[in-house]
């Protein structure tokens, strides 16, 4: 299937449509930057807090997993806004969080049933379960060759084998309480982040330990690799953002700016903006410089998830408000 492409421009003037509606953009309005982004959809359905967020690689298809008790996961058209499918009854419980292997095929989604559910992408229809958790699964995420799946629990790490659908190994055990995962550009390592506030870089190859950032007073929410996989940047309830040298261990920088937790932050594959979520909206920044771009306040309550495509051009954020938006973006230009 061909990638999804877009001019180097943004949407606006959208009326905002019930979930199933489709909305039709506008005239297109060229930016140069991600001052003024312009909200394509809001899309409704989720009876609870929408609490992950996950694109396909081509950017077409956006999968929502949120805090209903019946685990339902919903996936959205992004060319016209139609909600395309329905997983009932994914999880038991609430669904945690959603990665889509790099080729496409497969969703994964985890819950604090304790299990990990591997979904075809197309048909929605059930692969497998991944059982082995003994506690809430909260987070995933997936090697880039398709490879390795790694989930993180309350009772620590585990890895996949996602093409044969098998356990390959327990990372860390009990004492490393796993609240986010993310795994390198290169897919070398794997950066998680604990309830104490610690961040640790592990060794996929080796599934050694390879040092422990220290610097977070509260619990890390978000960690996320920068596109050329030199930075690792973390998210905290600690109100602060930190950005962090991958090859030093050394912090580069620490964002201030938000007035309570940071629920959840994201990397533009232009490598400089990054966006974070929390109670007081949506922040957009330029990471390298420290500068913040601007905030959005659409939502009407805590933005609780937040996603770049993979091709740079939207953003999508989830909220507490039960409702997901669609926000269109250009790459800054230099």
């Amino acid at each position: 299937m061909a990638a999804m492409t877009f001019p180097s421009t943004i949407w606006q003037g959208f009326s905002e449509k019930t979930a199933h509606a489709a909305v039709e953009p506008t005239k297109l309005q060229s930016r140069s930057d991600f001052a003024h982004p312009q909200l394509i959809y809001t899309l409704h359905g989720h009876g609870g807090t929408v609490k992950s967020l996950a694109f396909s690689p081509d950017s077409k298809i956006l999968a929502s997993g949120g805090a209903e008790n019946e685990g339902v996961i919903r996936l959205w058209n992004l060319t016209t806004g139609n909600r395309v499918g329905t997983i009932r009854k994914a999880h038991k419980t609430a669904v945690e969080s959603l990665v889509i292997s790099p080729d496409g095929q497969t969703l994964a989604s985890c819950s604090s049933d304790y299990t990990i559910n591997l979904w075809n992408l197309k048909n929605q229809k059930f692969k497998r379960s991944f059982v082995g958790h003994s506690t809430n699964v909260l987070s995933l995420a997936v090697s880039p060759d398709n490879q390795v799946l790694v989930s993180g629990a309350m009772d620590g790490i585990r890895l996949w084998d996602l093409p044969q659908q098998r356990p390959l190994a327990t990372l860390a055990s009990f004492g490393n309480l796993i609240h986010t995962l993310a795994v390198s550009p290169d897919g070398k390592t794997l950066a998680s982040g604990d309830y104490q506030g610690v961040v640790k870089l592990w060794n996929l190859g080796s599934e050694k330990l390879i040092r422990a950032y220290v610097g977070h007073v509260d619990l890390v929410t978000t960690v996320a690799f920068t596109p050329d996989g030199k930075n690792l940047i973390t998210a905290s309830r600690d109100r602060t953002i930190k950005i962090w040298n991958i090859y030093t261990g050394e912090l580069v920088r620490t964002l201030k700016g938000h007035n309570n937790w940071v629920n959840a932050i994201a990397i533009n594959p232009d490598g400089k903006t990054l966006a974070s979520a929390g109670k007081d909206g949506i922040k957009l920044w330029d990471w390298t410089t420290g500068e913040l771009i601007t905030t959005l306040n659409e939502h009407t309550d805590w933005v609780s998830a937040i996603a770049f495509s993979p091709n740079g051009q939207m953003l999508a954020s989830g909220s507490f408000d039960k409702q997901i938006k669609v926000w269109g973006i250009a790459p800054k230009l230099n």
